[in-house]
């Protein structure tokens, strides 16, 4: 049966308007996002269908173009499609954090770098360079690929803060895994940074490890 032919109150456009969107399932949102299924189909059944073979809507949003289009119903537009929409959740966290004092804003941050590194497989070393007001100037992706030490260099990021005139940084990176929990290599990277930072007078706010919707605050933990 299509959408269409649902009672008023059961359809989840109508159900958004009238209720907010936090009323609706993970599939509901998405059938609202389809607008329209398959034969045999409504948009909620292809939704249902998208969750169950995408297992989560990380790995959804993280699903390359050949693996989403792979799925019947599915393609390069509604790609496109969902891609936008998660850049336009990005920028629109990133104007927030423009006017927002980051140093008591934990979740808002959170929020951001979980959009932030939503779709990306390998694990990725980004930095946010804040003003004196602890505003957002800018977030660069700094360092990819299996991060240590080694592979982070302070003076990259060093550089970067100066180039910026930054006053202070929240570091982040990600764990694919799925596993937030920060690793005694990250306790020693972070620990290597705040040195290198501190020589030209930048602070560490925080530094923060993402695994999809789990996050882990160094300055929550005291490790800072």
């Amino acid at each position: 049966m299509a959408i269409t032919d649902w009672p008023e109150d059961q359809r989840p456009r109508e159900r958004l308007i009238k209720q907010g969107p936090q009323a609706l399932s993970d599939a509901e949102l998405l059938a609202v996002f389809l607008r329209v299924g398959v034969a045999g189909k409504s948009a909620v059944d292809l939704a249902r269908d998208m969750v169950a073979h995408f297992g989560s809507l990380t790995a959804m949003f993280a699903a390359r173009l050949p693996e989403f289009s792979a799925m019947h119903g599915l393609g390069p537009a509604k790609y496109a499609q969902l891609q936008a929409v998660m850049e336009l959740a990005r920028r629109s966290l990133a104007e927030e954090l423009q006017n927002e004092t980051l140093l008591n804003s934990t979740k808002s941050v959170a929020q951001y770098l979980q959009l932030l590194f939503s779709g990306k497989a390998y694990e990725a070393f980004v930095v946010l360079f804040l003003d004196v007001r602890n505003h957002l100037i800018a977030a660069d992706e700094l360092f990819k690929g299996t991060l240590t030490q080694a592979s982070v260099y302070p003076r990259e990021v060093v550089k970067a803060a100066l180039a910026h005139n930054a006053a202070a940084v929240i570091l982040a990176h990600n764990h694919p895994s799925g596993d937030a929990t920060p690793s005694q290599a990250d306790l020693t990277l972070t620990q290597a940074l705040q040195q290198a930072l501190q020589l030209v007078d930048v602070r560490v706010l925080d530094h923060f490890v993402v695994a999809g919707r789990r996050f882990h605050s160094f300055a929550e933990h005291g490790q800072l």
